[in-house]
């Protein structure tokens, strides 16, 4: 009795043992296990590549969804929830008998022993495709993460939706003249693409979202800005483009300061030097778009390794999206740095990453049969496209240049396509439909559970 009750030592030891073994144990253990950090559009693509396989497959992600990170800009302005954009990474897979998913966070490598030194364990590997993306870059002033938000995950969609409603309601309660229009003013850094989505959705909050929401201010009255360092905000397209891109951001109400670069922030302004010298801007709100960097994985595996990243924390790859000396680890998307054969690297796009998930689906059973990798890289440029607000955006195909109304109706179908769940599809084809007739934005409210306190003299309200 007190044998079935209380397991001897010997039996506690072998169940401790089979259970830190659990994560790299299966009955299919003689496969090749191909290990893929990252669950986004090129670890994902990887993953689903090598359904046909003859290889184990284990992704691993610290969150337990896919992100379209591409629409995360509305999620931020109110115009979708979470749930839209993001879908179970075990959802995804589900059917994919020679794939699982570990929710858990890598800290570091062993590539000696081929194998990930995750926070609460760790995981053997016979292939390793590094795929995790990338972060915020501030140019080294990390110290303006709190007051300017970046846009890269969830939580900073979340963060940045609160933000810009709080700053509504702060007004509404404020007396003050300059302190109510310094509560109204929202300062956007970087004129790229998500600076540009982001400013042109503010404005349509402001002129018509809100426009007869509240009772002592007028949102109408809010100041929009964009501050972009280059001589044109979407500064990759042709000039033509990023010049008729100005114009329209400009009918929308929103000032676009080019040649302008950010050199401090704190919580109540934001200090610039443009063509006309310093300025200081008073804000409580500034949203960041200005840069990004890789993953800091990456520079933790170059560590492993003794090689070095470029100046944005990428991974130098070869023509086969693989480390220098390791035919056994890849690179791809943002934390890889790829240089084609005319000399040019790759953008951070979505393209590139799921183009190089697929290129790699191919070469890892080259690789596992014995075989050498057939073909290097190629990468294809399907174009780029950005919306500038409402019926209105750019592409590029090829040499092929589109603006207005047919480049915003291509952009919707392009981007409602590339959504995984066919499901999260009809919804935000709904709510688009919706938005764009009413000018309602269903997912306007304000969480968290921080003391509500918008002003700075609570004596003094506009309710007296």
């Amino acid at each position: 009795m007190n044998a079935i009750c209380r397991p001897d030592a010997d039996s506690t030891s072998s169940t401790q043992r089979r259970e830190r073994s659990s994560m790299n144990s299966t009955p299919s253990t003689r496969l090749p296990h191909v290990v893929i950090v990252g669950g986004g559009f090129g670890g994902l693509e990887t993953a689903q590549r090598l359904r046909k396989s003859n290889v184990r497959v284990t992704i691993v992600d610290r969150h337990n969804y896919h992100l379209f990170q591409p629409l995360l800009y509305q999620v931020a302005t109110g115009g979708l929830s979470p749930a839209n954009i993001a879908t179970p990474l075990r959802s995804i897979v589900r059917k994919q008998a020679n794939c699982e998913v570990l929710m858990a966070e890598v800290t570091d490598f062993d590539v000696a022993h081929q194998r990930l030194m995750l926070a609460d364990g760790e995981l053997n590997y016979d292939y390793l495709v590094l795929a995790a993306g990338a972060t915020h870059s501030y140019f080294g002033h990390d110290e303006w993460a709190k007051f300017a938000p970046g846009l890269k995950t969830i939580g900073d969609a979340a963060e940045i939706r609160r933000r810009i409603y709080l700053a509504f309601e702060a007004a509404e309660r404020e007396t003050d003249p300059e302190r109510r229009q310094a509560k109204l003013t929202f300062v956007i850094v970087g004129g790229g693409p998500t600076g540009v989505e982001l400013a042109g959705a503010l404005s349509e909050i402001a002129q018509h979202t809100l426009k007869h929401d509240f009772r002592h201010i007028q949102p109408q009255d809010a100041r929009i800005m964009i501050v972009e360092a280059a001589p044109h905000v979407l500064a990759h397209y042709p000039e033509d483009l990023c010049e008729r891109a100005a114009e329209k951001i400009r009918s929308f109400g929103i000032e676009v300061h080019t040649h302008t670069k950010v050199t401090a922030i704190n919580a109540d302004a934001v200090h610039l030097s443009g063509p006309n010298g310093e300025t200081i801007v008073a804000t409580e709100t500034v949203l960041w778009g200005a840069g990004v960097q890789a993953n800091p994985l990456g520079k933790k595996l170059a560590l492993a390794l003794g090689i070095e990243v470029d100046r944005g924390g990428r991974l130098p790859v070869n023509q086969s999206c693989q480390l220098a000396g390791q035919d056994r680890i890849f690179a791809i998307g943002d934390i890889a740095s790829f240089t084609d054969s005319d000399g040019k690297s790759l953008p951070g796009l979505a393209s590139v990453a799921i183009q190089q998930g697929r290129y790699v689906a191919k070469a890892i059973p080259q690789l596992t049969s014995g075989e050498s990798i057939d073909e290097t890289f190629q990468y294809t440029d399907r174009g780029t496209m950005a919306t500038i607000g409402r019926a209105a955006a750019v592409a590029l195909i090829g040499k092929r240049r589109f603006y207005g109304l047919f480049a915003w109706l291509l952009w919707l179908f392009v981007h409602l396509m590339l959504i995984v769940q066919f499901q999260n599809r009809m919804l935000i084809l709904v709510q688009w439909a919706w938005s764009y007739v009413t000018f309602n934005r269903s997912n306007r409210i304000i969480t968290g559970e921080q003391p509500v306190q918008l002003i700075s003299q609570p004596g003094k309200s506009a309710s007296g």
